[in-house]
């Protein structure tokens, strides 16, 4: 069977000076890079994801529009479609990607397996079609967008390994509690890659 990695949301608005940076975002790609340059081989296939949003309407409620938002369900505009937010980071190596994967069209989005590939397959198809059975997954936000796709990476029979030095989160606590979560899921947390 097959090992895929997925590169969740490595993109400029999820990074330090971004509309939703984090901090650390930028090592996360530069991290990535470097993993990718001596383990890309190990993989089947790789996957990247990047929220690709709609400028003109609230996603679905997902941008706060007509209020402060709550940073739980309601976000500031971020990873507007075509814009350099929405770009992966510069520090990211995207050549060793397989599928780019655009996630939030409209929606609300979290999981890479809520997204699709430019062609229209989904994550599940990907998966399926290609015999991987394991999954890691690194990149941004620990307690969002990595959460939820392994979280489905699980429910989807995968075994998953969440790369921990190649996350950053949004807060220390939540990020800590989301790890938790996946660990008591099923998920093997790997500190040295």
């Amino acid at each position: 069977m097959g090992k895929a990695l997925f590169i969740i949301d490595v993109q400029n608005d999820f990074t330090e000076g971004g509309a939703l940076g984090v901090d650390g975002g930028a090592a996360v790609a530069a991290g990535i890079s470097r993993y990718l340059a001596a383990h890309a081989a190990d993989y089947t296939i790789v996957l990247a994801s990047r929220d690709w949003h709609d400028g003109g309407n609230d996603n679905g409620g997902h941008f706060a529009t007509d209020a402060e938002p709550d940073y739980v369900e309601t976000w500031p505009a971020h990873c507007v479609a075509g814009t350099r937010g929405a770009e992966y980071h510069p520090d990211l190596d995207t050549s060793a990607v397989s599928y780019h994967v655009r996630k939030g069209q409209g929606v609300p989005a979290y999981s890479i397996f809520e997204g699709r590939t430019d062609a229209g397959s989904s994550v599940h198809n990907l998966l399926d079609e290609h015999g991987i059975d394991t999954v890691d997954v690194a990149g941004i936000a620990t307690d969002y967008c990595v959460r939820a796709s392994a979280l489905d990476a699980l429910a989807h029979g995968q075994r998953v390994r969440v790369l921990t030095g190649l996350v950053a989160g949004v807060a220390a606590e939540s990020s800590s509690a989301a790890l938790a979560e996946l660990a008591h899921a099923g998920a093997e947390l790997v500190e040295d890659v």
